[in-house]
């Protein structure tokens, strides 16, 4: 049904497997012993359907499944087989026969090679969701029960890098759990989007193989049917699969990005945990470096990786090619591999994370009242000056603090155009941190859904 001439999918998955970020049940997913029983399910399920409908025999199935149902193949074996016919799909038949006998001729009848391994890669795709489903579900609980914890510990926030305006740690983790739930509804949105199943013979038309095969095999395996497969199942949803992690890559990066800053040495406002024994440097013994979250920064860019090949297999040859294939052999297990380290690494990040509000504190007034310069404008204007000669005024004091020539409020004070509006105690009272937080509570019930 069309040679298959790249790599096969024995000795080539085992070598591209990462011990280093690849836990055991992600592994397994990727594993060629589960990739060729998936292969072994869709051929012997098409297999019991094809005897119901009298186009094999009973017998046939049944022993396709008894000699089949708990065989373990020999990778080793398949990949022998491939050097010699060059078509991964036809090697796995063929060590299958060796393992069935005669009854196997009966298997593959009017499927193609795509209908095979592309229905074997939404399985393995979806298998890939439910435990990334999972992976999020640790990061949501632990943004949101340190978020809970800091809900009103004054930070600065900042904007460009730059000291704005005073809000809580809590809120900034607020902001990120409310990131991966949209991430959590993007990847069940993918998952329906890749759980496809495709049995519809070459170029898709069904004519040596009846739709109802196809529909038997998908519920077995827990998918929905493609519509119109083509003899391929259409690469969009691929792209649109890959782009999704691609995004919750982004968001792993953003979070860690804002730690990385957060725990370099003049801010020190938050810090990955540093264990009992653990050493940051090969020369420098007093070093505690954000090497976790660096190297969160180092996988999400291998995830975004996947997503302009992923866009170039959209655009296959009239109803089939296989310029996808090589591409999606890496990809698929390395792309879903990282995302799922990622995301149990930044749990446990998040987690365990060292939080200082003391030195929270201490950067937020680091600019001596800066931080409170919209409310002196605001309530100027309320007060009746120009909008213009109030935002002239407040910065002219502001420039004079960046430069070291006092603190905000003194400054204010002695300047008689603002004293012509505003009293003393009115001053003191735009300067009240809490007057930032009331709306806290607001933010957190539209996240959260607390009352």
């Amino acid at each position: 049904m069309g040679a298959n001439l790249d790599s096969g999918p024995g000795t080539e998955c085992k070598a591209r497997m990462i011990p280093r970020y690849a836990r055991p049940d992600f592994a397994k997913i990727w594993d060629p012993q589960t990739r060729f029983r998936i292969m072994f399910e869709i051929e012997a399920h098409a297999a019991d359907k094809m005897a119901e409908l009298g186009v094999i025999p009973q017998s046939a199935a049944d022993t396709i499944w008894a000699k089949g149902r708990d065989a373990i193949f020999d990778i080793d074996r398949i990949d022998e087989i491939e050097r010699e016919v060059k078509h991964d799909v036809i090697a796995f038949l063929t060590h299958v026969t060796e393992i069935v006998g005669p009854e196997a001729r009966f298997l593959h009848q009017g499927m193609t090679s795509s209908d095979v391994n592309d229905t074997a890669l939404a399985v393995q795709l979806t298998r890939c969701c439910d435990l990334l489903m999972e992976d999020l579900d640790l990061v949501l609980v632990a943004l949101k029960r340190r978020a809970l914890e800091h809900k009103r510990t004054p930070t600065v926030g900042r904007s460009h890098g730059i000291h704005a305006e005073p809000t809580t740690f809590g809120l900034k983790l607020a902001g990120h759990y409310a990131e991966f739930q949209r991430n959590k509804e993007r990847l069940a949105m993918a998952r329906f989007e890749i759980a496809t199943c495709a049995v519809s013979g070459a170029v898709g038309t069904f004519a040596n193989v009846a739709p109802e095969v196809e529909a038997y095999v998908a519920e077995k395996l827990g998918l929905a049917v493609e519509p119109v497969s083509t003899q391929v199942i259409p690469r969009d949803r691929h792209a649109a699969f890959f782009a999704t992690l691609a995004v919750i890559g982004s968001s792993i990066e953003r979070l860690a990005v804002e730690i990385r800053h957060l725990q370099r040495t003049e801010v020190l406002e938050a810090e990955e945990p540093f264990d009992p024994g653990q050493k940051g440097s090969s020369a420098m013994p007093h070093k505690r470096n954000p090497i976790l979250t660096e190297n969160l920064t180092g996988l999400a860019r291998l995830v975004r990786s996947a997503v302009t090949p992923a866009l170039e297999n959209v655009a296959l040859w009239h109803e089939r090619d296989i310029s996808h294939s090589s591409v999606e052999r890496a990809i698929a297990p390395d792309t879903t591999i990282h995302l799922d380290f990622a995301l149990r690494r930044l749990a446990g990040v998040v987690e365990r994370l060292v939080i200082y509000p003391e030195n929270m504190l201490r950067n937020l007034d680091r600019l001596g009242g800066l931080v409170h310069s919209q409310r002196v404008l605001l309530a100027l204007t309320q007060k009746g000056m120009a909008r213009e000669l109030a935002y002239a005024s407040v910065q002219s004091k502001a420039m004079q603090v960046w430069r070291g020539e006092g603190d905000f409020l003194t400054l204010l004070k002695a300047d008689p155009d603002v004293v012509a509006y505003l009293t003393d105690a009115e001053l003191g009272e735009l300067f009240d941190l809490g007057y930032h937080f009331k709306n806290v509570d607001v933010i957190f019930a539209r996240v959260f859904g607390l009352s």
